[in-house]
């Protein structure tokens, strides 16, 4: 059987890491196979996620995103902003700015406004700062999706094992139940993250935050993302922690929200959308040896 070398790129948004691949000619045969074994931190690449490019009929990317765990995730804000920049410094795209980028959460707007050592955006270098226009949040119960009559889930009892814990549920394309905490260091994130994660109340399972609120304009932040486990950032987790801090008038609307990984801006205008603005990081690239026929 022969094989063939299949080139990608590392990257990383606020340490939320990805090996990133140009499937606009070509896509991998089983993406969920190639995500399970390139993410696999001791026998692989090792990364938070599997990223392709892929052509697009009304925008002018595609993305897909799968899980360590083979799932595809609807959306994924760090995700998205690699790939941008991924797009732009290899050509899949002719602007840096103003791009529209096909998801599981619709149609999103993208653009380069930064680089890390301040070069125009159309000058770029592997690292850069991306803004994306996330969308409209969902908030009603039946758009997470979460069980229960219809009306908007916020700072809702849950019962999980060994806890009655209060969550405000956020769809940002994915779903996030934000669980507000005295203190993020301290909070049993492996053991109710995980419980949450895999409550009845979501049938397509969840993403978890625990956020704690550091002042009206300031969030600290740590995520249990579905079908991968703690990491060091999410940016769709940053997006619905930030919302849901407004709605609970814990904050106002545009808030920073530091992750283990780094931060991330977030302002939410209630009629034009959640925009996050953070960095997207290139690694370095390598080739990952695929069997063929």
């Amino acid at each position: 059987m022969a094989s063939h070398d299949l080139p990608f790129v590392k990257m990383h948004g606020c340490a939320n890491d990805y090996v990133v691949i140009d499937a606009t000619q070509a896509a991998p045969e089983d993406p969920a196979q190639l995500a399970r074994d390139v993410a696999d931190r001791r026998r692989g690449v090792g990364s938070d996620g599997l990223l392709l490019a892929l052509p697009a009929a009304d925008a002018d990317l595609r993305m897909r995103m799968f899980n360590p765990d083979g799932s595809e995730a609807e959306m994924c804000g760090n995700g998205l902003r690699c790939l941008v920049l991924f797009a732009v410094r290899r050509g899949l795209v002719d602007r840096a700015t103003d791009l529209r980028i096909e998801t599981g959460a619709g149609v999103l707007g993208a653009s380069i406004v930064a680089t890390s050592d301040g070069a125009a955006p159309t000058d770029l270098g592997p690292a850069a700062d991306v803004a994306v226009d996330m969308g409209l949040p969902r908030l009603e119960r039946s758009q997470i999706p979460m069980a229960g009559a219809d009306g908007r889930v916020i700072d809702e009892a849950l019962i999980v094992p060994g806890a009655r814990v209060a969550v405000t549920a956020v769809s940002m394309g994915n779903p996030h139940a934000v669980v507000f905490v005295d203190d993020v260091v301290g909070a049993p994130v492996e053991v109710i993250g995980a419980a949450i994660e895999n409550h009845e109340a979501f049938p397509q399972r969840t993403n978890v935050e625990f956020v704690q609120v550091i002042s009206p304009t300031e969030l600290r932040q740590r995520t249990w993302e579905r079908g991968v486990g703690e990491t060091l950032a999410c940016g769709t987790g940053a997006c619905a922690a930030a919302v849901a801090a407004a709605l609970t008038g814990r904050t106002g609307h545009e808030v920073s929200v530091q992750l283990l990984g780094g931060t991330l801006h977030i302002r939410w205008d209630e009629a034009e959308g959640v925009r996050m603005t953070g960095p997207a990081i290139e690694v370095y690239e390598g080739r990952w040896p695929v069997a063929g026929d």
